[in-house]
């Protein structure tokens, strides 16, 4: 595998992740009447959030490495956003699981708290998007 077929691996996982995120804002709505299954939902949708991001966060390291590309500007702040990503995704669930989701105001912040978060991720991707576009095009340089 090449350096080209590695960071097109890289790019197609980070928009399947963005397609994810994007679909995970429906959880809270699809769940409304039901806590339980939001709780459920949320572990399933953390579990898999996980796994996409660290198949981004894989495919990324082995691009540096196998090009031996520099660890410039854009992806250290790449790997600031994964981390920042894991510690939100993993507090929010975390939160999801000690609730008391029964009672119907918890339940309400919490799928408040779900939807915002969501809203959070979607735009530091793609702001990542943006950057590592523009530094593709020459518009800016990282």
């Amino acid at each position: 595998m090449d350096i080209e077929q590695i960071l097109v691996t890289h790019s197609v996982l980070v928009k399947v992740f963005l397609g994810f995120l994007v679909g995970g804002l429906f959880i809270p709505f699809m769940t409304a009447k039901n806590p339980l299954a939001f709780r459920k939902s949320s572990f399933i949708y953390t579990m898999i959030f996980q796994a996409i991001i660290t198949m981004i966060a894989f495919a990324g390291i082995v691009a540096v490495f196998a090009a031996d590309l520099p660890w410039e500007v854009s992806t250290i702040i790449m790997v600031g956003i994964w981390a920042l990503m894991m510690v939100i995704e993993i507090k929010k669930y975390k939160a999801i699981k000690l609730a008391n989701i029964k009672n119907p105001e918890t339940h309400k912040v919490l799928k408040s708290a779900f939807i915002k978060i969501s809203i959070i991720q979607i735009l530091l991707v793609a702001m990542m998007v943006v950057l590592m576009v523009l530094k593709a095009k020459g518009v800016i340089s990282l």
